[in-house]
């Protein structure tokens, strides 16, 4: 099949998050704010593009269906679709870049689709808390955003991450979600948690359930991507409130011990201590104390319930959403939770 001219146009990554059909109308966007694509031009048919780009026929025929309902396209019974507009009022078109799709990324995600209007342009990657593909990905992905949204959690490497993103993204564009990054030059946005005083604060809201407690246990992962704030503040509580504090990097190696309050901030460490809480003599909740970081569905129910402190990832989406919006530099703080369940 011969090779439509305008196929060369479209770009379609299939290593990006961001559904095909959304990529395939910002390709068709981006050409046209280019004038490579003209009022009244035709477009590649369903078939052409399927073949030309890789994609299905149902995403070509969605991503078509999608710019026609924004006015920009239109089509004639039988007959390809064409440039029905060239004038068309720009969205946001965002680049977010995430450290990982866990369940809590996911809520941020959703949250922040929710909040927008559906013709909102959101590239999606993910980058495994690995800066140098993060710095990859960020590079690679030179089109012209309005938001770039960051969720900065990496193993290690990171150290000099704030001159990368001076030096690569606008401060005017850059909203930083999570976790703050500091060095930043410029006004900026930010929706963030405050970690050393959410840990505190938390701790504090539980200090009747953890009075029959003598002893504080953190499953603190060595290549956790956590934020070491987690650490000083819980330290900054048990010394206030005289509990004794131990920090291990895991549970292999450990027994569970009566009068300790265990608290884990992986969802894979958790497992691995309500496995051994079980089947240990002790009962959770009385004996041993089972805190877990970070609220899913789940935790209400294991164990008769989970423990949880946990910020509001919901609100996390939608406060960003609000910044985009409102083209503002503000630095939210988002609320911090203690749920407190049987377990504890």
């Amino acid at each position: 099949m011969k090779e439509h001219p305008l196929i060369e146009l479209i770009s379609i990554d299939g290593y990006s998050a961001t559904p095909k059909y959304l990529q395939l109308a910002n390709s068709i966007l981006a050409a046209i704010s280019k004038s490579a694509m003209e009022k009244d031009e035709t477009l590649p048919s369903i078939n052409e593009l399927s073949y030309g780009c890789d994609i299905s026929r149902d995403t070509a025929e969605k991503g078509y269906k999608y710019l026609k309902k924004m006015g920009i396209l239109d089509s004639v019974p039988g007959k390809s679709y064409f440039i029905k507009s060239t004038t068309y009022h720009p969205q946001p078109n965002i680049l977010l870049l995430a450290n990982k799709l866990n369940a809590h990324k996911k809520i941020i995600y959703d949250s922040l689709v929710a909040s927008l209007d559906e013709t909102v342009f959101i590239d999606f990657y993910v980058y495994n808390n690995d800066y140098n593909y993060f710095k990859k990905l960020l590079q690679n992905n030179n089109q012209n955003y309005t938001h770039y949204v960051v969720i900065p959690h990496f193993t290690e490497g990171s150290e000099r991450i704030h001159e990368f993103i001076n030096s690569e993204i606008p401060s005017e564009k850059l909203i930083v979600v999570d976790k703050p990054i500091q060095g930043i030059k410029g006004e900026y946005g930010a929706v963030c948690q405050n970690f050393k005083a959410d840990i505190f604060n938390a701790m504090e809201q539980a200090l009747n359930a953890l009075a029959k407690y003598q002893k504080i246990k953190i499953i603190f992962p060595e290549d956790a991507h956590h934020p070491k704030e987690i650490l000083a503040g819980l330290s900054r509580f048990c010394e206030q409130y005289s509990f004794e504090l131990e920090a291990i990097s895991g549970l292999s190696e450990e027994e569970i011990e009566k009068g300790v309050a265990y608290i884990s901030i992986t969802e894979s460490d958790l497992i691995s201590l309500v496995e051994k809480a079980i089947a240990s003599p002790f009962k959770v909740g009385t004996d041993v104390g089972v805190i877990s970081y970070n609220e899913t569905p789940l935790k209400k129910v294991i164990l008769n319930g989970i423990t949880t402190i946990s910020t509001d990832f919901q609100m996390m989406g939608q406060k960003t959403a609000q910044l985009i919006q409102n083209n503002t530099k503000e630095h939210i703080e988002v609320p911090f939770y203690l749920t407190l369940r049987a377990s504890l």
